[in-house]
């Protein structure tokens, strides 16, 4: 699971960051709002721990920019702001939970792990697109009801295309997903195992539904 955790209080930063490393967490930091929203904006995460006070833009425009953008990761408000119009208002702009500082960091897990279970939940049912489907109980894709034998990156992959089909995705965006900004892999590994992909879809008829965006990136789409 990945969480991107926004907070422009660095010692906080650092110490909800590393208790999330800790729990096996892969997770992302940024200290202001403008850096916040270009990473949560990627819509590459899977929970969003969001300060609502941040230089830059606040949490309350970020969470509202991102459900415009249809981006529906879940978020969590951290925040010293603990009236009851505040929690209202934040959660009317679009957040999912609240929480309100100080707080206690068994009570912070417990609201992420809580989230991520709904996340779970969705991700656990068999997603399908066409005559491509992605079986998580086998961790495995099938193309026409066929068995596609998917290595984890090649499954991670076709999992990603799959929940956003018909939507293009850049290659920076499915590199940042897959692999995570401090892979030592290049760029080029995303060309490389979309064409592993490909060649097993292909091998049961479907290579074209992975289409190139030439310059840009791909996008799951049927003929």
């Amino acid at each position: 699971m990945k969480i991107l955790v926004v907070e422009d209080d660095r010692s906080l930063l650092e110490l909800i960051c590393t208790i999330f490393k800790e729990e096996a967490y892969e997770v992302d930091c940024a200290d202001n709002g403008d850096e916040g929203l270009m990473l949560a904006e990627k819509d590459i995460y899977d929970a969003l721990v969001l300060d609502i006070m941040l230089p830059g833009i606040d949490g309350l425009a970020i969470v509202k920019r991102l459900r415009a953008n249809s981006i529906k990761t879940p978020v969590l408000f951290v925040t010293a702001r603990d009236s009851v119009e505040d929690r209202v208002k934040g959660l009317d702009f679009g957040a999912d939970d609240y929480l309100v500082k100080p707080f206690a960091i068994t009570e912070l897990l417990a609201r992420v792990r809580a989230l991520l279970r709904r996340v779970n939940g969705e991700m656990t049912a068999e997603v399908v697109y066409g005559p491509i489907a992605l079986q998580p109980n086998l961790h495995d894709g099938f193309a026409g009801g066929n068995a596609l034998n998917l290595t984890v990156k090649e499954y991670e992959l076709l999992e990603f295309f799959l929940r956003n089909s018909e939507q293009i995705l850049v290659r920076e965006q499915i590199f940042d997903r897959i692999w995570g900004f401090d892979s030592e892999s290049a760029i080029n590994v995303v060309d490389v195992y979309v064409h592993h992909l490909r060649k097993k879809l292909e091998a049961h008829g479907y290579g074209t539904y992975i289409k190139t965006v030439r310059g840009i990136g791909y996008m799951l789409k049927g003929e």
